[in-house]
């Protein structure tokens, strides 16, 4: 028997089901009620000693507040600890005040998570300049770990492909899926002007010219960026292209766009709940829980 338990959101119900059930836990949802003006009601059904609180963060200004809450919540029922399963972590791309007066979202996100829980785990971070989650979130257990595996097992065709990362902060995603893979993989120049203004191009045609083309990245936000990519990638002779992402933040209109700029299929983790939302993370994630001893399961 485990001492712990597993707490979810609605909205990803399905995977955080399959997460007890991988780890042997008893599992409860979190109950959200919000009210006209905004605020948000938050009630956790009665815990163990170990509590799980799983939940993505995208959509963070409204989710951060209930997960929050929700910790609180378990502390108040008798939890002694309680762990943030964070499959997506929002806020980590701003490591720095690239202007005069602004906040350093990174930082104030990892300092409000070390103080209210006692571990956090989360998926493939976007940490550019910062190399370690422990160095955002101190002083608690602070888990990085990666899909590569996951992507690199989803590519099929593969004696025809060689992988693309649409820029160079893709690189560390592209690169650890290609050599898990054992296929080639070549990075792509961004130029940027704003943030639905971007051009990418590729530099060696003589890798891409009649080939199937993954594109691999840790995240799709508005998908500008992949589309840019795959128009780069036509450019340069590609026969097809493709796109397998962590997380996928994309709207279905994002979607649309992406498939109509010639990306052929588009698959992601199911770290966000969404229709790209494919590749099951519940494995991975509870093999790094156990492999913490987050479930308070006996030592044998």
């Amino acid at each position: 028997m485990t001492s712990a338990m597993l707490h979810f959101f609605a909205e990803a119900a399905g995977p955080a089901k399959e997460l007890a059930a991988l780890l042997g836990v008893e599992y409860a949802p979190v109950a959200v009620h919000r009210f006209p003006d905004g605020e948000s009601l938050v009630q956790v059904a009665g815990t163990g000693p170990v509590a799980l609180l799983n939940r993505s963060l995208d959509d963070p200004n409204a989710k951060l507040v209930e997960v929050l809450l929700a910790a609180s919540a378990l502390r108040d029922c008798g939890a002694r600890q309680v762990f943030l399963v964070a499959p997506y972590l929002a806020y980590m791309r701003q490591d720095k005040a690239f202007r005069f007066g602004e906040a350093v979202s990174q930082r104030v996100i990892g300092r409000l998570l070390a103080d209210t829980f006692d571990g956090v785990l989360t998926i493939d971070p976007h940490l550019h300049r910062v190399h370690s989650l422990g160095e955002v979130i101190a002083d608690v257990p602070a888990i990085a770990i990666t899909a590569a595996p996951l992507l690199a097992a989803a590519i099929d065709n593969q004696a025809a492909r060689v992988l693309a990362g649409p820029d160079v902060e893709s690189h560390q995603w592209v690169g650890g899926v290609a050599r898990l893979a054992g296929l080639p993989f070549i990075v792509g120049r961004k130029q940027r002007r704003g943030d639905r203004d971007v051009t990418v191009t590729f530099d060696d045609a003589t890798q891409i010219a009649g080939r199937q083309v993954m594109l691999v990245d840790d995240l799709i936000s508005s998908g500008r960026t992949l589309i840019k990519a795959a128009s780069g990638l036509y450019a340069a002779g590609a026969a097809q292209v493709d796109a397998l992402v962590v997380h996928s933040l994309a709207s279905t209109a994002d979607i649309a766009a992406m498939h109509a700029a010639g990306i052929a299929s588009i698959r992601a983790t199911d770290s966000v709940a969404g229709p790209l939302a494919q590749l099951p993370l519940a494995s991975t994630l509870a093999q790094a829980i156990i492999d913490q001893g987050w479930t308070g399961a006996p030592h044998t």
